[in-house]
């Protein structure tokens, strides 16, 4: 399911206008889908400085027994995509393989 998009223009160098446009070439897959994904990336990696509700406890921040018999708090990494899951980009050139 497609979401609205919202219009904004951005400027880039040359160098990353280059790039890219090789690799929609390449790929099939539109310049604008590779910029969201860039910006998802840095809206996850920055994601800790934006307000919102801090998240309650889950068993991933339940402590754990480590080997030595101490226990660690298991904390999720935020960088860390669920396993299995793929990016738009990755679901947009695969999809863009199999029509050639």
């Amino acid at each position: 399911m497609s979401r609205k998009k919202i219009s904004t223009t951005i400027y880039v160098t040359p160098e990353q206008d280059e790039r890219l446009r090789l690799l929609h070439q390449r790929t099939k897959v539109p310049v604008a889908v590779y910029i969201r994904e860039g910006i998802d990336l840095v809206l996850r990696q920055y994601g800790h400085l934006l307000p919102g509700q801090l998240p309650l406890a889950s068993d991933s921040a339940v402590p754990q027994p480590s080997l030595d018999g101490k226990l660690t708090p298991q904390r999720p990494d935020r960088g860390d995509r669920a396993a299995g899951s793929e990016s738009s980009v990755e679901r947009a050139a695969s999809a863009g393989a199999t029509k050639a």
